[in-house]
């Protein structure tokens, strides 16, 4: 469970992780706090991102104190699967986007913002035993898919409605344990039963 990659790998660790239905392994990886990890360089005193794994005690003239690419893959992993905010691969620059939040372990909560070029894109879960409650903000003249997770999609709500009588929110199908929505622009909260570990 330790993080073993530089920076070529790293840029995709948690990615690869998590696209493969390994978020608990991203995870595990995250909350580590020995080396090599990012947890060891916060236990170390650290508050920027070394360039090398062993940073307090290599050799300064090779090692900068601060090399944010070290941390590129697990920033878009907090953004892209824990709060599952996602560029939409056919619909470039975020004129359509996607939220597909991942409750992982137990994290209880979750909350991103990103400042896209049409508006300022919001998401944010939190969970409470098998229920989620998901807040997202699309921005005005965009519109979201939206996969909430759920054990089935009839008891996906929005504002207190079912889905079908939701304005603005139009479901599309039910896919591994996530009622999959289009949503136009808005503010909603999605409340839903979250589908039993296995």
């Amino acid at each position: 469970m330790r993080v073993g990659t530089g920076l070529v790998g790293g840029q995709w660790l948690m990615r690869v992780l998590s696209d493969n239905g390994r978020a608990d392994l991203a995870l595990s990886i995250t909350e580590k706090s020995d080396y090599p990890s990012w947890g060891y360089m916060i236990a170390k005193g650290a508050t920027t991102i070394w360039e090398l794994w062993n940073g307090d005690t290599a050799d300064p003239a090779m090692n900068s104190g601060n090399h944010v690419m070290l941390i590129g893959d697990l920033n878009i992993w907090m953004h892209e699967v824990l709060a599952g905010i996602r560029p939409d691969p056919d619909a470039p620059g975020f004129k359509k986007f996607i939220i597909r939040p991942v409750p992982v372990g137990d994290v209880t909560w979750a909350k991103m913002r990103y400042q896209s070029v049409r508006g300022e894109i919001r998401s944010g879960w939190t969970r409470e035993g098998e229920r989620l409650t998901l807040d997202i903000v699309v921005p005005p003249n965009t519109t979201a898919t939206v996969f909430v997770p759920a054990a089935d999609a009839a008891g996906v709500r929005e504002g207190g409605r079912a889905i079908e009588g939701a304005a603005g929110v139009r479901f599309l199908r039910f896919e591994e344990g996530r009622a999959v929505l289009a949503v136009d622009s808005g503010a909603y909260q999605f409340l839903s039963t979250m589908p039993r570990a296995k």
